[in-house]
């Protein structure tokens, strides 16, 4: 049975809510193992004792250092010490980051670790990668991470070849700052299926399987996305149920706006792998409803099964003379 390390004290909304998701989770065959202090109600659900939580607004690294024994620090431990197959955590994305690279450290080859996150494309789902591990980032950096994203397209959504695009201002080649045009290059030069640019407002479109861009560029991206997602879905309900003729009209939709709504809720997702290192970390939204944290416990297990640490460590050493 796959064991996967969760973070109890991760999220805003408390443990309560991750021990929901978890015991959710626990129904499809996996085994949670909740990290947290002393006395949660676990339902039943394992307990590993970590008192300390890391805040959201605390500094990444310098908490890493400063809380060993925290709740996200030590479910990363377990996975880097052969207790968890992988961990589970909606709380501080860069504390995640600095306790994978300290606890897990990084697939010889890779140059930094990405976000990769599920986008509910009208055609399917496609990668975003990185959307949000690096701020900053280098031509080379995003060919590597485009090839991460291909190895993530490969094995969890089933696409026997992704193609990729590069985010940028524009679909032309000249078009986009020095980072988009340089990265542009290598990405046509590179042995991937390069579709050349794509703009933002085709993310939702599904015009590629594989959507490369730095972490800066990428979370903001991913922020709107999700954003404007909550408001048209809030604004549509608001709609049909404000007026008599809205809610007759609301029955008779009603199937169809659950299917819409299944399918570009981010809980369905539930969270987004933290690709390159040596041990699988799924980050989970910070405002993680039982749900989300559910569907990433299962997206942990399923980059288990598919062994995507595996894939990118045989895949990405042979690439890095290109790097």
């Amino acid at each position: 049975m796959t064991r996967i390390a969760v973070d109890a004290l991760g999220g805003d909304r408390g443990p309560t809510e991750v021990v929901a998701g978890a015991l959710a989770a626990r129904a499809d065959g996996i085994q949670p193992v909740l990290f947290g202090p002393a006395g949660l109600d676990t339902q039943g659900l394992e307990l590993r004792e970590a008192s300390d939580a890391i805040g959201m607004h605390e500094k990444p690294a310098e908490a890493v250092r400063s809380k060993p024994n925290s709740s996200l620090v030590a479910s990363v431990r377990a996975v880097a010490e052969g207790e968890a197959d992988a961990v589970v955590s909606a709380g501080n994305t860069g504390a995640m980051l600095a306790a994978g690279l300290l606890e897990l450290r990084r697939i010889p080859g890779v140059l930094r670790p990405a976000i990769a996150v599920p986008i509910p494309a009208k055609r399917g789902p496609s990668v975003l990668i990185d959307a949000g591990a690096n701020a900053d980032a280098r031509p080379e950096h995003l060919l590597q991470f485009a090839h991460m994203g291909a190895v993530f397209a490969q094995e969890i959504l089933g696409v026997a070849s992704p193609q990729v695009r590069l985010l940028s201002i524009g679909e032309e080649a000249e078009k986009g700052n020095q980072l988009a045009l340089e990265a542009h290059e290598l990405l046509a030069a590179s042995d991937l299926d390069f579709r050349g640019n794509t703009e933002g407002r085709d993310l939702l479109e599904g015009i590629a399987d594989v959507v490369v861009t730095d972490g800066f560029t990428g979370n903001v991206a991913l922020k709107a996305v999700e954003g404007t997602i909550r408001t048209l879905l809030t604004a549509l309900r608001d709609e049909i149920t404000s007026t008599p003729t809205g809610k007759l009209g609301g029955l008779l939709i009603r199937p169809a706006s659950r299917r819409l709504r299944k399918r570009l809720d981010p809980d369905t997702y539930g969270g987004a792998y933290l690709l390159g290192l040596r041990g699988l970390a799924v980050i989970a939204h910070g405002n993680s409803s039982e749900t989300a944290i559910a569907n990433a416990i299962r997206l942990a297990a399923r980059g288990v099964e598919h062994d995507v640490v595996g894939r990118l460590a045989e895949r990405l050493p042979q690439r890095v003379e290109a790097v």
